[in-house]
């Protein structure tokens, strides 16, 4: 089995900075996407603080743990690297007027052999693409998902309120983070996309299913998806985290292994 990676950034065409914040780590097979909130400069702070630290923890633990490291221990040590990273955003926010304030969504994946532990806190997302069907496979912390999951607002209505970003969670706000975590099975040719909400706000699901499907390479889908959210204003900073796995090494059909064993 083998992973292909790919993320890009965009400041978008109103912010003048950006506090998306987006690691890879190919050899752990570690993605990371945050977007920080806060103050000014802030929150690319608390989305840079989080990424490295998570990246250089986790990947530093994994190293030691080897390949052979039960999912349940892998599972274990990343909520341990989010929380620790979530104290270290904190007590620069706490120790620095400039930084008061600042925290993090964050959406991380570690993926072992066929299977993937994702992580998320807040509005970023991670969606699946497989069998040509895009699908949301984290759930937003946010004010909005809970009037949805409380009978109280319609999706429709949800996309259409000027409250979509106000988040129920975020790393580096308070002295304990409460990240959601589940293990997925990974299918050959499955696509993953992580995303930011400056995607998600400026593009509907239905056009995100059919960007993604598209026959490009992940450099060229991740271009797409940026340069769309950006024809449609641009109003957030923008990142994309993309990931496929492709079967290694096609087996050889029956008439091919007679031949070559001739």
């Amino acid at each position: 089995m083998t992973y292909e990676f790919f993320a890009r950034t965009d400041c978008g065409r109103v912010r003048n900075n950006n506090e998306d914040a987006v690691a890879i780590d190919r050899d752990a097979r570690i993605t990371i996407l945050a977007d920080g909130m806060g103050g000014y400069n802030a929150g690319e702070v608390a989305s840079a603080m989080a990424t490295t630290f998570i990246r250089t923890e986790m990947a530093r633990w994994l190293a030691q743990a080897g390949k052979n490291a039960p999912a349940a221990d892998v599972r274990r040590a990343l909520e341990i690297c989010v929380e620790n990273a979530n104290h270290a955003v904190l007590g620069a926010s706490l120790s620095n007027p400039l930084y008061a304030g600042m925290g993090t969504t964050l959406v991380v994946g570690v993926f072992r052999d066929a299977r993937l532990i994702l992580g998320h806190i807040g509005d970023s997302r991670c969606y699946r693409l497989r069998g040509g069907v895009l699908q949301q496979i984290t759930r937003d912390h946010s004010w909005l998902q809970e009037q949805v999951d409380a009978g109280l607002l319609t999706p429709q209505q949800a996309a259409a309120s000027s409250s979509r970003n106000l988040v129920t969670r975020a790393l580096g706000v308070e002295p304990h983070v409460q990240m959601e975590v589940n293990e997925f099975q990974v299918a050959p040719d499955d696509l993953f996309l992580m995303c930011s909400d400056g995607l998600t706000d400026m593009v509907s699901d239905a056009d995100l299913a059919e960007m993604v499907r598209a026959p490009l390479s992940l450099e060229e889908k991740a271009t797409l998806l940026i340069d769309t959210a950006n024809a449609h204003g641009g109003r957030d900073n923008i990142s994309v985290l993309l990931v496929h796995m492709a079967a290694g090494g096609k087996k050889r059909g029956f008439m091919s292994r007679l031949i070559r064993t001739a």
